[in-house]
């Protein structure tokens, strides 16, 4: 019986921001406790687009540390960047021997990237699904954590894992659930609360980073745009900032949107801001001190990857010789 396992990758972008750890990293701290859980900085996904060598290395390096600041455990979970795991490129590209040309010119998130200079594109941000398919089903993950846009790529990956299947007429991969995460999925920007907020915006005051000082995350709060209503509401067609910060407030209270709103219904916007810049402040200075430390430490990190490689790699490289006599490969 396949055990319940998780995969779930993230982005080499450097420090996150609040709205990659209240939408996801905090979700994945409980998942430690319930499922055998693997982590993954996805490196080889960074490089589709082009990426400085020294910054991906520092990207990679300050992202590793920033899961474990924020209670990613790496005795528990099996933490590790995805290059120090060779199975997923050789995987990745028996799969893609599978996968229909037609599948993957529906994937609505190559459109969006390519843009108008879809001829330019590379091979590798067209095929990243199948890398991405690769990623989770060299580990046979059973649970998968996704947020909205990320659902059309699950749903490749089951496809994927169901062709394989039915080629060689084996049960062998399990088709990966999706882990709907829960609230707080969507942290909007600090300046426009109709938009996500994103490392891509020009202006880092639209973004509150996990290394940010106390006293930033009180200005970046204080000079975040406001509304002329008076009160606190929830109400997000009409007052997205509010809703925004009220999301985030809850998220680090650990309360109720409906509780958080009607704890700071009296409020006005400049008091309910400085009440946010509060609750953030304790929540996340711990995470930061821990970030600073880990940081000093960058060989340290490099073990600690490597080390989390060479667990996965016990998992995977099992799974992937199966695949390669499923398939006829002669043994080496």
């Amino acid at each position: 019986m396949t055990p319940l396992r998780v995969l779930s990758g993230i982005q080499p972008t450097g420090i996150p921001h609040l709205g990659n750890y209240l939408g996801a990293i905090r979700h994945w701290l409980n998942m430690q406790t319930t499922h055998e859980c693997l982590y993954c900085v996805v490196d080889l996904h960074a490089i589709t687009v082009s990426r400085d060598p020294n910054q991906l290395r520092k990207d990679t390096r300050e992202m590793a540390a920033a899961l474990i600041a924020c209670g990613i455990d790496p005795t528990q979970s099996i933490l590790f960047n995805q290059a120090a795991a060779p199975g997923h490129t050789e995987l990745g590209w028996i799969l893609g021997c599978l996968t229909p040309l037609g599948w993957l010119n529906r994937m609505t998130q190559f459109k969006e990237k390519a843009g108008k200079d879809k001829e330019k594109a590379s091979l590798g941000l067209y095929g990243y699904p199948v890398l991405q398919a690769a990623d989770i089903l060299l580990y046979k993950a059973t649970h998968v954590p996704v947020g909205e846009d990320q659902k059309q790529h699950l749903e490749l990956s089951r496809d994927i894992a169901g062709a394989f299947n039915r080629t060689y007429g084996v049960e062998f991969f399990p088709l990966p659930e999706p882990m709907i995460l829960g609230e707080a999925t969507r942290v909007m920007s600090l300046r426009d609360g109709t938009k996500k907020m994103s490392k891509s915006d020009a202006s880092d005051m639209a973004r509150i980073n996990l290394n940010d000082s106390d006293d930033v995350i009180r200005q970046k709060l204080r000079k975040a745009k406001s509304d002329p209503i008076e009160g606190i509401t929830w109400d997000p067609q009409n007052r997205p900032e509010v809703a925004n910060f009220l999301t985030i407030y809850a998220s680090v209270t650990q309360q109720s949107i409906a509780n958080a709103a009607e704890e700071c219904a009296t409020l006005n916007f400049s008091t309910f801001k400085e009440r946010l810049a509060d609750a953030l402040i304790a929540h996340l200075s711990p995470i930061r001190h821990t970030l600073e430390s880990l940081l000093k430490d960058p060989l340290g990190l490099d073990a600690l990857l490597r080390d989390g490689a060479e667990r996965a790699g016990a998992i995977g490289a099992p799974n992937l010789a199966e695949v390669k006599q499923l398939i006829g490969f002669l043994r080496p």
